[in-house]
């Protein structure tokens, strides 16, 4: 019988299913054969199995330049010191947003029929995004950023490649029309953020613990041209908000200082500035998208996203072996068809971990707070306490209560039978299992997905988890939430 742990490593996103390794993993061998600069990086180990040193910048940057030459016919380089992306781990977020596109989800608002146009915030020096957009799906550019080092670099890969160089316009963030001049922009020293594809921080001389918010160079407006318009923007921000944050994984090296990968405020910051800007330019995009690093950044973005009145959120999860990253995407583009909630869930089955308990708490007391939980939104619950799961069925106004905290009176709380009744109800299952001592998993499980109301499931469980944690957790217990 399968282990609990091998069932959810089995559930775990995988590769996006038209990414070109989706099914073919890079052959070292086959490309050390092919390649002479990338043979001296291959070594075997005692299996025979082809390996590189995955810490070693040298490697990583050679095998990018093989895997772009070898798959996907591009001529591409960076210098020593900038980041090095991973090209299967990139092809993910651009297959991403071509499902997007083509969804029915919002209409189609550009007037160029099947010419798609996107927005690369901070490029980087390898100019990635818009290569890969180019040379797969023959979609066209404007990239952005704002150090010479990225401009000049990614210039060069766009004119490497005569093919598609047409198709990519690279676009100094810090000289635009209607902010033409650089040193006017801050008081302190500018920041180049590989990590985050080269994108446009800013070290203000502010301590990222006294200031959360963004300081740096233009993202959106004012590096967007008047009357321009596009399908799409896309963004790796800057992940860390200190140095001490950034550190450096021992297990890799990829490239990227660490004054590239911070950003006072870190990704959350940078997002939420994107955000901002969205609102301002609202239907100059149709889809508004970004990478995530963290899960709990991802559940604060989607509470701003709400505040902020999108139509319509979209997330999604990008695996690529170790490393999980997450694309939020969002658009101000009336939906096509109407929809109860902005948030359109994309999966069945939502967790998240509580670390941390305080030593006289246990699974029971976490279930019966679910059901304390659900209970006081007016919600209908079966708690099984043999199985420790609460099955839980709300309708509309019981959904809306229990995402705004509101408390329903025991003599407002529906019966089982009078919401089956209702038009509209939200069904699902909570299940907590123990994992170690002071460690709990929530699993809540959507029973009828085709609900009218099925886009509200992963914001009540944020808000279960939120009450879970604020009750049962330690304050240095950090969220934990998938």
């Amino acid at each position: 019988m399968p282990s609990k742990k091998r069932r959810r490593k089995e559930e775990r996103p995988k590769i996006h299913p038209r990414n070109k390794y989706s099914d073919n993993q890079p052959d070292f061998s086959l490309l050390a054969s092919l390649y002479p600069s990338f043979k001296d990086f291959v070594f075997y180990s005692r299996e025979g199995r082809p390996r590189i040193d995955w810490t070693d910048f040298n490697a990583t940057r050679e095998l990018s330049h093989v895997l772009l030459l070898h798959d996907h016919g591009l001529h591409w380089w960076i210098p020593d010191g900038q980041l090095c992306p991973t090209v299967p781990n990139r092809s993910n977020y651009i297959h991403w947003i071509e499902d997007l596109l083509s969804s029915d989800i919002i209409p189609k608002t550009n007037s160029n029929g099947d010419n798609v146009r996107g927005f690369d915030i901070g490029t980087g020096a390898n100019c990635i995004y818009p290569l890969l957009g180019a040379s797969l799906l023959g979609w066209s550019f404007v990239a952005s950023d704002m150090t010479d080092v990225a401009l000049e670099w990614a210039e060069r890969n766009v004119k490497s490649n005569p093919h598609i160089s047409e198709l990519i316009e690279i676009r100094n963030a810090r000289c635009s029309p209607n902010n033409p001049t650089p040193e006017g922009l801050n008081n302190g020293e500018s920041v180049y953020s590989e990590e985050g594809e080269g994108l446009l921080s800013s070290s203000i001389g502010m301590p990222a613990s006294e200031d959360k918010s963004y300081h740096g160079p233009p993202i959106l407006l004012d590096v967007v041209r008047d009357g321009e318009r596009f399908d799409f923007c896309m963004c790796n921000p800057p992940f860390f908000e200190s140095i001490e944050e950034a550190g450096l994984n021992p297990k890799t090296s990829c490239g990227g200082t660490l004054e590239e990968m911070v950003c006072p405020g870190g990704e959350k910051a940078f997002i939420t500035r994107i955000i901002e800007d969205s609102v301002v330019l609202k239907q100059s995009f149709r889809w508004y998208t970004s990478m995530v690093g963290r899960k709990v950044n991802l559940k604060f973005l989607i509470s701003k996203l709400r505040e902020v009145g999108v139509t319509i959120v979209k997330t999604t999860e990008f695996v690529q072996g170790h490393t999980c990253r997450w694309g939020l995407a969002w658009s101000f583009v009336p939906p096509a068809k109407k929809i109860i909630s902005p948030h359109l869930t994309e999966k069945n089955i939502l967790s998240f971990m509580l670390e941390g308990l305080q030593c006289q708490f246990g699974a029971i007391h976490v279930l019966q707070s679910v059901e304390s939980f659900f209970l006081t939104g007016g919600a209908s619950c079966k708690l099984n306490a043999s199985s420790f799961t609460v099955d839980i069925t709300a309708s509309t106004e019981q959904c809306n209560a229990l995402l705004n905290n509101e408390v329903k009176h025991l003599n407002e709380v529906a019966s089982c039978s009078d919401v089956q009744e209702a038009s509209l109800n939200l069904s699902f299952r909570v299940s907590v299992f123990q994992q170690i001592p002071g460690t709990l998993l929530v699993k809540g499980s959507l029973q009828h997905r085709d609900s009218p109301l099925s886009g509200l499931f992963s914001s009540i469980i944020q808000q279960l988890d939120d009450a879970l944690r604020r009750k049962f957790c330690r304050e240095k217990a950090g969220a934990n939430y998938s």
